[in-house]
């Protein structure tokens, strides 16, 4: 089976299909990780999960980090107690658009490793432009089980995650042509090290860019690794679901 360990099926994107690609990703034997990004996105991934062959993760994204209630960490605690939730995220930094205030981004990300540490959940970070910050955050709130969602760091920052036991998630955006440096990262890391993901609907593979990605276009992606690492596909899917059974708790 595939698992795509990063998705947003809860985006309006799917509003006129979602059922439709749910169902289309079972009978291909995709699996995924549905990501909120605010409480409500967060809830309708748990709703989401209800289908067997979708999780979920809950949080609170950079983007959304000024929009925060008082409650929020008690209602992320809350959404985490059903089973299906696998992760705290999609959290982090994001310094790129600053669509929150830096100092907001933060104090909400760091309040979210402290919910993640106290509920022994995985966290999966979205960083952008904001390398340092989140290194040093991570290191300093003591976080061991991260991943880094849709990885843009370079070499540098890989070999210093990698030292930390962190995992590495890539998507799409491996397979386009501009992309030379990130694909030498891919591969320089350990597969033991890394996830596979869609980010759907953004970051739509070669040579389907342009249109909406979906969770089924994960495949897509496992063949383009392969090919990068000169692996066979049906290895790397077991290697990737032995890790994230450890990893999200998944079964």
């Amino acid at each position: 089976m595939y698992l795509d360990v990063h998705a947003h099926l809860d985006d309006e994107a799917f509003d006129k299909d979602r059922l439709e690609i749910v169902e289309k990703a079972k009978r291909e034997n995709v699996y995924f990780i549905n990501a909120g990004v605010d409480i409500d996105s967060s809830l309708f991934s748990v709703e989401l999960s209800k289908h067997d062959n979708i999780f979920a993760a809950v949080g609170v994204h950079p983007h959304e980090a000024a929009k925060v209630n008082k409650d929020y960490i008690n209602e992320l605690r809350k959404l985490s107690k059903n089973p299906k939730v696998v992760a705290l995220g999609e959290i982090g930094l994001d310094y790129y658009y600053n669509f929150s205030p830096k100092e907001r981004q933060i104090e909400v990300f760091r309040e979210q490793l402290y919910l993640a540490g106290e509920l022994e959940l995985p966290v999966v970070v979205h960083d952008r432009e904001a390398h340092e910050d989140v290194l040093k955050i991570l290191e300093e709130v003591g976080i061991k089980d991260v991943m880094l969602h849709c990885f843009s760091g370079d070499l540098s920052m890989a070999e210093e995650a990698l030292k930390r036991g962190y995992f590495f998630s890539f998507g799409g955006s491996m397979t386009f042509k501009k992309n030379k440096s990130g694909r030498e990262v891919i591969r320089h890391l350990p597969l033991e090290n890394v996830f596979l993901e869609t980010d759907s609907p953004y970051l739509t593979p070669e040579p389907y860019r342009g249109r909406r990605n979906d969770p089924t276009l994960i495949k897509i992606i496992y063949d383009y690794y392969a090919n990068l690492k000169g692996m066979d596909v049906e290895e790397i899917k077991k290697i990737i679901w032995e890790k994230a059974i450890s990893f999200f708790k998944i079964h």
